[in-house]
């Protein structure tokens, strides 16, 4: 046998017995310092990079548009996987909006955890997210009010210029009378810096990670925030159908309700080193308790909001007070189960 047929052989039998790792690229919108990039992308790549000893390796890669596309993104296969806010597309997402109803009163862990449960038990047949695998849905921590001027009363935002998210925020807007300003979240720190908005509605992390200590004077942090926020994480089907079954069930394991907590317990974290970064920097931070007017004020202002969402839910065929009441139970279940 000649030399360059022995080389040969050897090479493909090398080859062969080679493997090559896959790695899937995240789109994230958010600042690399949000706990979406810090903690939970790299801590679900660990998981499955070591399930697949290193055959699949996750790469988060940043500065492809607004959040809004993000599922366009992953649809047509521009990248493998995102993340994103579901109040950016109004009319899309509108189930999963269930945890953000005012009233829910438990962390982002314990949330993220009923939504996943909830949705999987309701919803599962809805086709929202036809043309995506869903690999998570989790909410941030509780809404606040970062703003410009002090809030005492619901009469000092009337007529303020807020930016909101979409969502159920839309409804808290309403009721409370402000102008609402629709913007990513991205986008608050220049609008605040440049006086487009007196104030935004946003969880307490953003203080920090998107720096809004340094525009704003002011941070209200409610008992149990004004809102959550819904978010789902969906990776293209196809890249994952192509996957061995050994890598797919890596997948899998590292996602659906372990990655849901995994993000509400990060975003939970995240909001105690917002009002640090706040008062480091010299914002007002008021910190109200369950007996404070103000609290009491909001409380019986939105006792009805997720009326609305209610109806959303009854219109396309599903019991939604039915899946609301099982959310906010499994929430506090999980929260009295775990020490919240």
């Amino acid at each position: 046998m000649s030399l360059k047929k022995i080389f040969s052989i050897a090479v493909a039998t090398t080859l062969s017995s080679m493997t090559f790792a896959e790695t899937i690229r995240v789109a994230s919108w958010l600042p690399p310092t949000n706990p979406m990039n810090q903690v939970v992308i790299p801590a679900w790549g660990k998981a499955i990079s070591d399930a697949t000893d290193g055959r699949i390796n996750v790469e988060i890669v940043y500065g492809l548009g607004h959040p809004k596309t993000m599922w366009n993104l992953v649809e047509d296969g521009i990248v493998d996987a995102s993340y994103s806010y579901h109040g950016y597309v109004p009319g899309r997402f509108e189930l999963p909006q269930v945890v953000e109803q005012p009233g829910l009163g438990t962390n982002a862990e314990a949330a993220s955890y009923a939504l996943w449960t909830t949705y999987e038990k309701f919803f599962s047949d809805s086709h929202e997210f036809d043309g995506l695998k869903l690999l998570a849905l989790f909410t941030h921590g509780p809404g606040q009010i970062h703003s410009n001027f002090p809030v005492n009363s619901l009469a000092d935002l009337k007529d303020k210029k807020i930016r909101i998210g979409g969502g159920v925020q839309s409804i808290i807007a309403e009721k409370f009378h402000v102008t609402t300003v629709g913007a990513p979240a991205p986008k608050v720190y220049e609008m605040m810096q440049q006086g487009v908005i007196d104030g935004a509605f946003l969880p307490a992390v953003e203080q920090k990670v998107l720096r809004l200590s340094e525009v704003t004077k002011y941070l209200t942090i409610f008992p149990d925030g004004l809102y959550m926020g819904s978010f789902s994480m969906f990776m293209n089907p196809d890249v994952f159908e192509n996957l061995d079954e050994d890598d797919q069930k890596a997948i899998n394991d590292a996602s659906g309700e372990v990655l849901s907590v995994l993000a509400g317990k990060a975003w939970d974290e995240s909001d105690a080193a917002g009002i640090e970064s706040a008062r480091e920097n010299g914002v007002t931070v008021t910190t109200l308790s369950a007996n404070d007017a103000l609290v009491k004020e909001v409380d019986e202002t939105l006792s009805d909001a997720s009326a609305s969402w209610i109806k959303v839910a009854d219109d396309k065929g599903y019991d939604g007070k039915k899946a609301l009441t099982f959310l906010r139970d499994t929430a506090h279940q999980y929260a009295d189960k775990h020490g919240e």
